[in-house]
């Protein structure tokens, strides 16, 4: 399609399929069909552009989340699998006066849920005056009786808060529902305006949309303001990386600069909260919780969990930690709490709220009951205590008078048998807004979520967000599980929005900060992860060798193929030639280095994430599709590029903090953990004949021997080479070297007067083989000096990482 000849051609062009549905309100188009003023300058811009243009530009915001690696875990009753960040190129755009209304709405709201969380566990005033009935506090699963009394040590319940808002039809905005619990989404949507940034390359910057930025940095100071003492540190807390939002939590973390915690890091001793770190325990102090409250403490709010410190509710108790939110606040979730928080605002501020919620009616009360028997096909019912929103259907809601399923009995019996249960809301009927859908502008039902932060100046609302997209017209298909997208939300004004950034200015002299200590838990993923990473390279090797030399080998193998295939069944399974050329065992290693890699995304740069994802999506298509022989061994030849550039990007870019030593001994303990079993296997004199070559080609160092020796290869040359020389980097002694090198940098607090085991017994290793020669060293000595390094490896973790 050729650029339209005139705007309005391009602009009729672009709307021709945009058909809003009636008696909706639309983000872009009025009531009269003219175009909203703050979207004109992108629909005027989108007209202007050829659409090969403009999907080369959303392929470009595309690309940007697949190199940011950013993406959501999508449930089934399969399991879970890892899925593409969905991304609606189009933003929703709000001029910024209705959004400073709606942002003081929201900041109000925030004061009166505060209000009643502070209520909820202290007085119990609003029960005493009949403004909440009892029971909907005492069946709250999520209101926790150990919590009662327990009093914030920075004197507030609510840090951070989400709130979904939609647009009614009559073009007011309203809360459909509040995120107290655990609220995510905050760093999705600083990761949609970056891909939108790029979409827009041409045309964001004289867009005048308002910062993120400043708003995190608020949060950020926020958050170190509250260590009140400035001891100890200010951490996420997250369940781990199979809950859906474990990428967000490694991004805030990244880029807040803010430790990235799992509960099995914490301990509490003596009414504090300490992390296990490499260096011993340190204190926290400031806890952004990720994980639902009643998980956080098995051993006073629920004994069943997993996830859990035990201890963590005395920590609160004694006032040693600030926790964003308290726990508990899931309470204020409930939907039917909605039906009494205009009351309850009211009554606590003396004025009502400045933004509505949707309408709600609890069914525990004879009149409620009554007029939602009536009215039952104009709302939504659902359980009283459920956090779904209103567009959130499953099968045991009703909606119009029906459920989705045909086993419930019929809506006014439902009503009367367990109406104390149940709340009734307004049926939903969401705003559209465009999204580019098969190259055709579309309207399609939204809900934005909006996100707040306290500060000391108060209740700060990020100036954007981001909005769920429908993906049909169904305004009950809007979450991802579903099928649905997201959107970054603009706030746009009449002058250029002011410059602002993450990191603020100072003055006074310049101070290099060095990175804080490393959490255990994340050096033992490192530290494996190294081992991992250099365990499939000595596998490869050797899959490679032997798949060339499958071709020559003939009906009847030789004895080095025989024994060649011994050395690859101490990785698993030896491969069978005729039907699996790659080993389950390797399939089974790229899932360890996955797992170790995802635990520490916080402390790994992406390019070294991406070569790990593209090492292992090859693999599998290699385990797929490759034949045994030469064709399986150029595809491990391409496995090992790729390891070259894992390597690469480990050595040339990482900062040489303990995070990298850790993965960098990991790697040393294994490299020469394998050396010795390569070495005992095929360095011995019996060895069948070819195995000197092939132990100098799996050692990749075939053209060193060349230059260094002017005879052919025999055992001598071999243990020299792969063993004791300190200027081969694949050699025994060269891991031996790095690894003392790489622990005389870390930490050593707790043996200050003398050598530690893991020092004493990398010294004697290393004066043994300084010693020893070609001639000394037997067969057996390399089962002795593979212990050794074991030995040393269980050092490592008894000392640091346990």
């Amino acid at each position: 399609m050729d650029e339209p000849a005139t705007l309005d051609e391009g602009l009729d062009a672009l709307l021709e399929s945009y058909h809003p549905p009636e008696g909706v309100a639309d983000e872009l188009l009025r009531a009269d069909g003219s175009i909203r003023p703050g979207w004109e300058p992108l629909i005027t811009h989108l007209a202007r552009h050829d659409p090969a243009d403009i999907a080369q530009d959303f392929a470009r915001g595309d690309q940007y989340l697949r190199d940011a690696g950013v993406y959501f875990r999508h449930y089934t009753a399969e399991g879970s699998t890892v899925r593409n960040w969905p991304l609606s190129h189009l933003p929703v755009i709000i001029a910024e006066e209705e959004w400073d209304t709606l942002a003081a709405g929201l900041a109000q709201r925030a004061e009166v849920l505060e209000k009643v969380m502070a209520d909820l566990y202290g007085p119990g005033d609003l029960v005493r005056r009949g403004l909440l009935p009892a029971s909907l506090v005492a069946s709250n699963p999520e209101w926790l009786r150990p919590m009662v009394g327990v009093q914030p040590r920075d004197g507030h319940y609510l840090h951070v808060l989400a709130f979904e808002v939609g647009r009614s039809p009559d073009g007011g905005w309203l809360v459909l529902g509040d995120r107290t619990q655990a609220p995510s989404g905050a760093g999705f949507a600083l990761e949609n305006r970056m891909a939108t940034a790029r979409i827009f390359h041409d045309f964001m910057p004289d867009a005048n949309v308002r910062r993120l930025a400043g708003f995190f940095r608020e949060f950020r100071d926020a958050m170190n303001a509250l260590r009140q003492s400035g001891e100890g540190r200010v951490a996420i807390l997250t369940p781990g990386q199979h809950t859906d939002t474990y990428f967000e939590h490694a991004y805030i973390a990244r880029y807040l600069g803010f430790l990235l915690l799992e509960c099995e890091d914490l301990r509490a001793v003596d009414g504090r909260l300490m992390v296990r770190t490499i260096n011993g325990l340190e204190p926290v102090s400031v806890l952004w919780r990720r994980l639902d409250s009643r998980s956080a403490d098995p051993l006073e709010l629920d004994e069943t969990s997993a996830l859990g410190t035990p201890g963590l509710v005395g920590t609160l108790r004694n006032r040693s930690v600030s926790m964003l939110n308290a726990l508990g606040s899931g309470v204020l979730e409930a939907r039917a709490l909605m039906a009494f928080l205009p009351r309850i605002a009211q009554a606590l501020t003396g004025a009502p709220l400045a933004l509505p919620n949707i309408a709600t009616w609890w069914c525990g009360q004879d009149k409620e009951l009554s007029y939602v028997r009536e009215n039952f096909e104009k709302m939504m019912i659902g359980r009283a205590m459920s956090t779904q929103l209103p567009f959130d259907i499953d099968s045991a809601t009703a909606l119009g008078g029906r459920f989705r399923s045909s086993a419930h009995p019929p809506v006014r019996q439902w009503l009367d048998a367990e109406g104390h249960d149940l709340v009734a809301q307004q049926a939903v009927t969401l705003s559209t807004t465009p999204a580019m859908i098969d190259g055709q502008l579309v309207p399609r039902p939204m809900v934005v979520r909006v996100f707040a932060v306290r500060t000391p100046q108060g209740w700060t609302v990020m100036p954007g967000g981001y909005a769920r997209i429908g993906k049909t017209e169904d305004p009950t298909a809007l979450a991802m599980q579903a099928g649905g997208s997201v959107s970054d939300v603009w706030v746009t004004g009449g002058k250029p929005a002011d410059f602002d950034s993450l990191v603020a200015t100072r003055k006074g002299p310049f101070i290099r900060r060095m990175p804080g200590r490393l959490p255990a838990r994340a050096a033992d993923n490192l530290y494996w992860l190294g081992r991992y990473v250099e365990r499939a390279n000595a596998q490869i090797r050797a899959l490679r060798a032997y798949h060339l030399r499958l071709e020559t080998a003939g009906p009847t193998p030789m004895p080095m193929m025989r024994e060649l295939g011994k050395h690859l069944a101490t990785f698993g399974k030896a491969p069978d030639p005729a039907t699996q050329p790659v080993p389950a065992s390797l399939l089974a290693l790229m899932d360890a280095t996955g797992f170790c890699a995802g635990k520490v995304r916080d402390r790994f740069s992406d390019d070294g994430l991406h070569a790990l994802d593209d090492l292992s999506h090859e693999v599998r298509r290699i385990a797929k599709d490759s034949r045994p022989g030469e064709e399986t061994a150029r595809n491990m030849g391409r496995l090992l590029r790729i390891l070259a550039a894992f390597a690469g990007i480990s050595n040339d870019n990482m900062f040489r903090f303990s995070g990298w030593r850790f993965m960098t001994m990991g790697r040393a303990v294994e490299r020469g953990i394998q050396m010795c079993s390569l070495l005992h296997r095929f360095a011995t004199p019996e060895a069948p004949q070819g195995s000197y070559d092939l132990c100098i080609e799996i050692g990749d160092s075939v053209m060193t021997h060349r230059r260094r020796y002017s005879v052919e290869i025999n055992r001598n040359t071999l243990i020299d080479l792969l063993a004791l020389d300190p200027e081969n980097p694949i050699s025994l002694v060269f891991q031996v070297n790095l690894l003392r090198a790489q622990q005389l940098a870390l930490p050593h607090r707790q043996f200050t007067t003398q050598l530690s085991p893991v020092a004493r017994a990398l010294l004697t290793l290393h004066t043994d083989l300084s010693v020893a020669s070609p001639e000394t060293l037997g067969t057996d000595d390399f089962l002795t000096l593979r212990s050794e390094l074991w030995a040393i490896s269980d050092s490592i973790t008894a000392q640091y990482l346990s």
